[in-house]
């Protein structure tokens, strides 16, 4: 890029608005796009490449820029492109070098991957993939570039190495002879924080004896399952052997939820109620059977009544305070100069006492005002 065009770049100042509640102007002013984050994924339009460098144009928050260990990273993408190319990345710093969004190709594919296995999960995609390497425990797979693993449990009948007292030297030499031979299998497990791809060859000829199993059961059941698969968005749980169905991230349990990883794993034991049951498909939820802590908030709160919170997330609203597990309330930026001072003095993970404004049990709707000292 040229020293005129950098010299065209102009970075407005930051302006803060508060509006009261119910102001006409509030819900434009809520449709306003969020500027990109650490770990987003943007699009815009290649503006320029120089010397090592591309800048992305990313209307209407500025410019990204690609450059240094990302660019060499993309490099052979990136020799095929042009100016006027649309192109996808991550951000990796909103605000990088000399104001730019810095952005990365490579971690933009790596992501687009792992959400492209997680929608496969989803759709129960099946894949013909050769097998590269087998250990005692199973057989190794590479999908999209990405090594993956499939246990001797999940191999089809015609596949199971079925070996006297489960002799490991045995079953492993049984597994030695898969190598080579292209399997049909789905995606059941996809973590790209662990980089951890988990297949399941049990997945062929399973359309028939589903549906059969799904006729046995109706909304409101209940029944003990096993985790079969975690994913960013829920778990997989097998009610029984050929059924399986999805606690989504918002049935796993009344209090917010971020990662369902760290709530649980492959072979965990669960009960569930099964509460759609659509397309084939069945929905499951693990907090349906446990109390909902908002059915009785009433007695134990009241608007006015002043209580302590910790700060669980921020949002474009503000930060929303946990006063007990389940219920929590919002904490509105407009008590604040600007979104920064709201989280100076509101850290995450950090207790403070709050008043409660608004207290709306059946709704399950809370609405704080800090009561301690802002910063």
């Amino acid at each position: 890029m040229s020293e005129t065009t950098e010299e065209k770049k102009v970075v407005a100042p930051a302006v803060t608005i508060h509006l009261p509640d119910g102001h006409p102007m509030a819900e434009l002013l809520g449709a306003i796009p969020t500027p990109p984050g650490a770990g987003d994924l943007v699009e815009g339009t290649i503006i320029a490449m120089d010397r090592g460098r591309v800048y992305i144009d990313l209307p209407p928050f500025g410019t990204g820029l690609i450059y240094g260990r990302e660019y060499l990273n993309a490099a052979d993408v990136l020799r095929k492109a042009n100016s006027g190319d649309t192109i996808s990345a991550k951000v990796i710093d909103p605000a990088g070098r000399d104001g730019y969004i810095e952005l990365s190709l490579k971690e933009a594919r790596q992501a687009a991957i792992w959400g492209e296995a997680e929608t496969a999960i989803l759709a129960q995609t099946v894949y013909s993939l050769p097998v590269e390497e087998a250990n005692k425990g199973g057989l190794i797979l590479t999908w999209q570039g990405i090594q993956g693993f499939l246990p001797a449990s999940q191999l089809s009948k015609e596949h199971y190495p079925r070996v006297p007292e489960g002799d490991k030297e045995k079953i492993l030499g049984e597994l030695m002879l898969l190598i080579g031979h292209p399997l049909s299998v789905r995606i059941i497990t996809a973590d790209a924080k662990e980089g951890k791809l988990i297949f399941s060859e049990r997945a062929e000829n399973e359309a028939e004896e589903k549906a059969t199993l799904i006729d046995k059961y109706q909304v409101g059941d209940t029944a003990e399952g096993e985790v079969t698969g975690v994913v960013d968005f829920g778990v997989f749980v097998k009610i029984e052997q050929g059924l399986e169905g999805l606690v989504h991230i918002s049935e796993l349990d009344w209090g917010l939820v971020e990662d369902p990883h760290s709530l649980f794993s492959v072979g965990d034991k669960v009960r569930v109620k099964i509460i759609e049951i659509k397309d084939g498909k069945v929905s499951l939820s693990i907090k349906a059977l446990k109390e909902n802590p908002w059915h009785t908030a009433a007695e134990r709160y009241s608007k006015g009544m002043e209580v302590p919170g910790v700060i669980i997330k921020y949002n474009k609203h503000g930060a929303l305070a946990s006063i007990e597990e389940g219920v929590a309330g919002l904490v509105h930026v407009s008590e604040f100069e600007s979104p920064a001072a709201l989280r100076e003095t509101l850290e995450l993970g950090k207790t403070y006492p709050f008043s409660i404004v608004l207290f709306e049990p059946k709704e399950q709707r809370m609405t704080l005002t800090f009561a301690g000292k802002k910063k």
